[in-house]
């Protein structure tokens, strides 16, 4: 399907517009831990919408979200009741009550489509697509009826998150704190709560008020995975609301006729949720902070640095003994290590040879100057908490060679000093191996003697 320029425009615009309004208060919704909730208020405005239209008989917006604002407030006040009087888990207090209204909402929208000018099919999944077409004169141009409804709610939301910012900010991380400072958090919930049924009433027409959702929840699920501060997470949602405006109107008429040729397009409201969806997955793969990739490198670094580690303490006690670790040793020192997969062996190996802190003489692997600090490092700390868990911890001197292994990985110097002044500056561990002197650390040093003599 070609573009047609005003149309097509326009339908940009008024998906962008849905998607700012809704992901205002849906940012505070994710925040929350109420995501949930917004899906519930979704469903559940139908019979406030209903409501207003048997009042009115027509769709004036006036009726219509006033309607969805008691909607919205009877459903959050049912789900707190059913949550702590009925003793429901809160997702469960959700579902009834949401389920409820919704399938009320559905039975008196099919009858007040009888009386007014509304398909319930536009209610559940919107029609963008035509909303440019239904026109009315705004600030002496002519523009799609949606499209000042819209803005006033994009602004509504806008003025009462900045006015009541600090509020809501604290309200939603800390609601303890938010009392003890004589801030309502009852009321600022009822408040976004409002904002939320408000800006379900001012999409449905545009997405629907089943697709609405993805507004609510997927921008501001994708900015939290982005950045941890809220501001930033505030603007980023709205940009991945617009971005997913755009792309799924353009999606919508562009790529139904990749797969087949009797289909020149689908729906917009549809594409700009799978769209978002999109953004969402790209975000949990490629997000600075908590994507996929990222946390894979960290963990391949960790395991990394924790093979290499290993092998500068087995290099470190071969020496101690008089022995040489050849080619053939290493790898049997790396196959024994559970976790060292063949990956994290080769690339430890590379890591330890690019940093110089071994290097090879023929078949035999040594270690260099600042190897043998490091390696000094390790197996100090290793057996130092060796001899900890043996003193302190009364483990058997059997047994405490497994946990040392995984906390001398993270163990630093002050961790390493503080050890040595809880178990008296012992010299040797319980095995009577000597406990290496760090920089600081003199030679002498009490010898370790069994737990209680």
């Amino acid at each position: 399907m070609s573009w047609m320029n005003g149309l097509d425009d326009w339908i940009i615009v008024l998906g962008a517009l849905a998607a700012i309004a809704c992901v205002l208060p849906g940012t505070f919704l994710v925040l929350r831990g109420m995501g949930m909730m917004g899906d519930a208020i979704s469903h559940a405005v139908l019979p406030g919408i209903a409501l207003g239209f048997f009042v009115s008989g027509t769709r004036d917006n006036v009726w219509m979200f006033l309607g969805a604002a008691i909607a919205g407030i009877v459903t959050a006040v049912l789900t707190q009741f059913l949550h702590r009087m009925g003793r429901l888990e809160r997702g469960a207090a959700m579902g009834v009550v949401f389920t409820s209204l919704f399938a009320l909402g559905l039975v008196m929208i099919v009858q007040a489509a009888d009386h007014v000018d509304l398909d319930p099919n536009c209610v559940l999944y919107g029609a963008i697509e035509l909303a440019p077409l239904d026109t009315v004169m705004f600030l002496g141009m002519e523009v799609p009826r949606a499209f000042p409804v819209l803005l006033v709610v994009c602004l509504i939301n806008l003025v009462i998150i900045l006015l009541f910012y600090k509020e809501m900010v604290i309200s939603s991380f800390d609601p303890d704190m938010a009392r003890s400072t004589g801030i309502h958090s009852g009321l600022m919930n009822q408040v976004l709560m409002v904002m939320t049924a408000a800006t379900c009433v001012a999409c449905f027409e545009v997405v629907g008020s089943i697709l609405v959702v993805s507004l609510l929840v997927i921008p501001a699920a994708t900015a939290r995975l982005i950045s941890d501060r809220l501001s930033i997470v505030l603007v980023l949602a709205v940009i991945v609301g617009v971005i997913g405006a755009g792309l799924g109107h353009i999606s919508a008429i562009t790529v139904p006729s990749w797969f087949s040729s009797d289909v020149e397009d689908t729906s917009t409201s549809g594409m700009m949720a799978v769209a978002a969806g999109v953004l969402f997955a790209l975000a949990w793969v490629l997000a600075p902070r908590h994507g996929l990739l990222v946390l894979a490198i960290h963990r391949i670094r960790l395991r990394v640095r924790i093979v290499s580690e290993d092998v500068l303490g087995f290099l470190f006690r071969f020496e101690e003994r008089g022995e040489s670790m050849s080619v053939h040793n290493i790898r049997q020192t790396l196959t024994s290590l559970a976790d060292a997969g063949p990956l994290a062996s080769r690339l430890a190996i590379v890591s330890l040879k690019r940093r110089r802190l071994v290097y090879r003489e023929g078949s035999v692997w040594k270690l260099s100057d600042a190897g043998r600090a490091r390696a000094v490092e390790v197996v100090r700390s290793h057996r130092l908490w060796e001899t900890w868990l043996w003193r302190q911890a009364d483990l058997a001197a059997d047994h405490v060679h497994g946990q040392a292994m995984r906390l001398e990985h993270v163990t630093d110097e002050r961790m390493r000093a503080e050890l040595e002044i809880q178990t008296g500056s012992v010299s040797q561990d319980p095995h009577g191996r000597p406990i290496p002197a760090g920089d600081s650390e003199g030679e002498d040093g009490a010898a370790a003697s069994p737990p209680g003599d």
